[in-house]
């Protein structure tokens, strides 16, 4: 099984960016606690993280034509604004589960808003770099 895990703007920025709300992890963080758990899981995971949604775009694109089971996706700030990547993902139909480090439903009215939420298979939200893991564990079962 190949999971691509996804990240959108600023998540490159953990350990910098509000660290009160994202905490002091880095983002080279994630990728190891990531990549150790999905080892113990027996499932392959590739990375891809950048701050232009067209590129999110091109790696969903990619990931259809790369035969990627499910992606877990924390899309960031895409997630209360971008119709483009809400349509890459219903035309791949790739099982995604989306997640936020943070609470988002505790924050801002604007991050009340997700469309990325309309296709994705489950959200997790607050759990940190845990909510990863939990995405991880959940595509596996509902993969099977």
């Amino acid at each position: 099984m190949k999971i691509l895990v996804l990240n959108g703007p600023n998540i490159n920025f953990l350990g910098i960016r509000e660290p009160e709300i994202y905490g002091g992890n880095t983002y080279k963080d994630l990728i190891q606690f990531v990549t150790d758990y999905a080892v113990t899981r027996g499932v392959g995971v590739e990375f891809y993280q950048s701050n232009h949604e067209g590129d999110l775009v091109d790696a969903i694109q990619k990931a259809y034509f790369d035969k990627i089971d499910g992606i877990v996706f924390n899309p960031a700030a895409y997630t209360h604004t971008s119709v483009a990547i809400l349509d890459a993902l219903k035309a791949t139909s790739i099982p995604t589960v989306e997640v936020h480090i943070s609470d988002v439903a505790s924050r801002e009215d604007f991050r009340q808003v997700s469309y990325i939420r309309q296709v994705a298979k489950k959200t997790i939200a607050g759990k940190g770099f845990a909510g990863y893991t939990e995405a991880i564990d959940f595509l596996i079962e509902y993969l099977k």
